[in-house]
C-alpha cells in the first residue's frame, strides 16, 4: 500500500495557506561552461538523478473523511517537463532583474495534483551566467525519505558523474477509495491514537496543531513555556502579510568573518565566539541600521528576536556521530552601539542557551552527504514552521556548506542563496549558505509590508564592514 504521510508532513499541508506557500527555495547561480547548457541538458540531469528518490514522482492523496493522513502515491501521468520549466532575464541580465523574477516566481504554490516540487532554468544573465530556481514542499522533504531537489543535482566533480541508476521505473495502480478507506481503517486498529488526532486537527485551530507539530518535533513543551513568559518584542517585521514577495540576494567574504572572528576574539576561547555569531552579529547590526532608516525608535534596550536554527553535532549511544539541527530564540542586541559588544553579547546568548540545554531538540538528519544545505534550509523551515510566530520575530537560517566548487552537468556553481519561507505575520526570513569561500544571504519579504528590503541588504553589507573596523570590546 502507499505510504502515508507522517503527522508533521500532513500539517505543513493542512496550515498552507494562500498568503503562507510551505515550499523552500534555492537560487543556484553558475558560470555558463565553453560548450554551452540548456534546457534540455538540465532536464537530462535531473531525470537522471531524480531515478535515486522516487517520491519526486509521486503526489499527495487524501484519505475520504480525513480518516487518516494523506498517502504518497506514484503520478501515473508524471511529466518532467510540467516540473522543469525556462525563462529568460532581458537586457542587461543583472542580479536585479534576477530578484524581480524569484520574488514572483517563489510565491506562487505548488500543484498539489503533481509531484511538489519545481525547477527554473533562468537564461540571460549578464556575464555569461545562468541560474536555476528551485521549489520544494516542506511536506516532502524529511531528510530521510527525500532530500532537497538542488541536493539532488549537484555534483563535486567538473565531469558528470557516469553512475546511472537503471531507471525502471512504472506508476503503480492508484489506490481506489475504498482502498483508502480500508487502508486507513486498518491503519487505525494498529494505532487507534492517530485518527483521534488526525480528526481532532481538523485543520481549524492553528494553534494546537502547531503544538502537535512541536511534540512531534522532539518534546519541547517545557522550552516553549520558557519562550513564551516572554513574548517577542513589537516589530515592523510582524504584521498582516499578503501574497507578494520581494526577495534580495547579498553576497559577502568568509574570509571577513574568519578575520572578525580571529581579532575581536584576541586573547578569549577560540569557541567563545563562532562564526555564526559573527553572522548574527552582522545581521544586529543591520537591523539597527534598517530601524534607524526607517525612523523607528531604537534605543538602549531594543532587541530583535531572532529564531535560530543550528545544526550540532551529538555522539549516539554507540558511538557513532549524527547531525541534529536545534533552534534557539536569541535576543539580538539592535540597540547596543557598539558593533563588537554586540558581537560578544550574542556569542554569550548563544552560548548559554546551548549549555544550558534551552536549545529546541528537532529532527535527527541522517543520510546526507554532498550539499546539504539546501535540504537542510527546508528542515530549518519545518522547525520555524512548527512553532507559534509569537515567540519571535524572525527566522534566521544558516547552512555551513562546502568549501570548494560545486556543479551541475559540467557548469561550475558560482553562487547560492536560499529562499526561506514567510509564516502568518512574518514579513521577512533570512537564509544563508557559505559555499567555496562565500556567504550567500537570500532575504525573502513581503512586498508591501518591507518595501525597503533592499535597504536592509545593503545594511549587511555595511554592517559587516562595521564590524572589519571595529575596535575589541572594552577598547577605544
Amino acid at each position: 500500500m502507499a505510504d502515508r504521510l507522517s503527522t508533521l508532513d500532513s500539517s505543513f499541508l493542512a496550515l498552507e495557506e494562500p498568503t503562507t506557500p510551505m515550499h523552500v527555495g534555492s537560487v543556484m547561480v553558475f558560470d555558463t561552461p565553453s560548450e554551452g547548457f540548456d534546457y534540455d541538458r538540465l532536464v537530462q540531469v535531473i531525470e537522471r538523478r531524480i531515478a535515486y528518490v522516487p517520491r519526486y514522482r509521486q503526489r499527495v492523496r487524501t484519505v475520504p473523511g480525513k480518516l487518516a493522513n494523506p498517502v504518497w502515491i506514484d503520478d501515473e501521468r508524471f511529466d518532467v517537463s510540467y516540473h522543469v520549466r525556462r525563462s529568460a532575464l532581458p537586457r542587461p541580465g543583472n542580479d536585479e532583474q534576477l530578484e524581480e523574477l524569484i520574488g514572483r516566481i517563489q510565491p506562487r504554490p505548488l500543484d498539489r495534483s503533481r509531484p511538489l516540487w519545481e525547477v527554473y532554468l533562468v537564461e540571460g544573465l549578464a556575464e555569461d551566467r545562468f541560474a536555476i530556481i528551485t521549489k520544494t514542499h516542506q511536506a516532502l522533504v524529511d531528510g530521510v525519505h527525500a532530500v532537497d531537489i538542488a541536493h539532488l543535482i549537484l555534483e563535486d566533480s567538473e565531469v558528470p558523474s557516469a553512475e546511472a541508476v537503471a531507471d525502471t521505473w512504472h506508476p503503480s495502480r492508484e489506490p481506489s477509495t475504498t482502498e483508502l478507506v480500508v487502508s486507513a481503517l486498518a491503519d487505525t486498529v494498529r494505532t487507534p491514537s492517530q485518527i483521534v488526532e488526525t480528526l481532532q486537527a481538523g485543520v481549524t485551530d492553528v494553534k494546537a496543531t502547531a503544538g502537535r507539530l512541536l511534540n512531534q518535533a522532539g518534546g519541547v513543551a517545557s522550552t516553549l513555556a520558557r519562550a513564551s513568559t516572554s513574548p517577542a518584542p513589537t516589530s515592523p517585521l510582524n504584521t498582516r502579510i499578503g501574497r507578494a514577495r520581494r526577495y534580495v540576494m547579498v553576497g559577502t567574504d568568509l574570509e571577513d568573518y574568519r578575520k572578525i572572528r580571529s581579532r575581536l576574539t584576541k586573547g578569549k576561547v577560540a569557541e567563545d565566539v563562532t562564526i555564526n555569531d559573527v553572522i548574527l552579529a552582522t545581521v544586529t547590526g543591520a537591523f539597527r541600521t534598517w530601524l534607524m532608516t526607517r525612523g523607528e525608535s531604537v534605543h538602549g534596550g531594543t532587541t530583535v528576536r531572532a529564531m535560530v536554527p543550528v545544526s550540532v553535532h551529538t555522539e549516539d549511544g554507540r558511538g557513532s556521530s549524527g547531525r541534529q539541527l536545534t533552534a534557539c530564540f536569541v535576543d539580538l542586541p539592535v540597540g547596543e552601539p557598539g558593533a563588537s559588544m554586540r558581537l560578544h553579547q550574542i556569542a554569550f546568548a548563544m552560548r548559554q542557551q546551548m549549555e544550558a540545554g534551552r536549545a529546541v531538540d528537532a529532527q535527527t538528519l541522517s543520510g546526507l552527504g554532498g550539499f546539504a544545505p539546501p535540504t537542510m534550509h527546508t528542515l530549518a523551515a519545518r522547525l520555524g514552521g512548527a512553532m507559534s510566530r509569537r515567540l519571535y520575530n524572525v527566522a534566521v537560517t544558516n547552512v555551513p556548506g562546502p568549501q570548494h566548487p560545486l556543479y551541475v552537468a559540467g557548469a561550475q556553481m558560482a553562487s547560492t542563496y536560499p529562499v526561506m519561507p514567510l509564516g502568518q505575520s512574518q514579513a521577512l526570513s533570512i537564509g544563508l549558505t557559505s559555499y567555496d569561500g562565500g556567504v550567500y544571504y537570500g532575504l525573502n519579504a513581503d512586498r508591501d509590508a518591507l518595501p525597503d528590503v533592499d535597504v536592509l541588504g545593503q545594511s549587511i553589507v555595511d554592517a559587516l564592514q562595521e564590524l572589519l573596523e571595529a575596535p575589541r570590546a572594552g577598547k577605544r
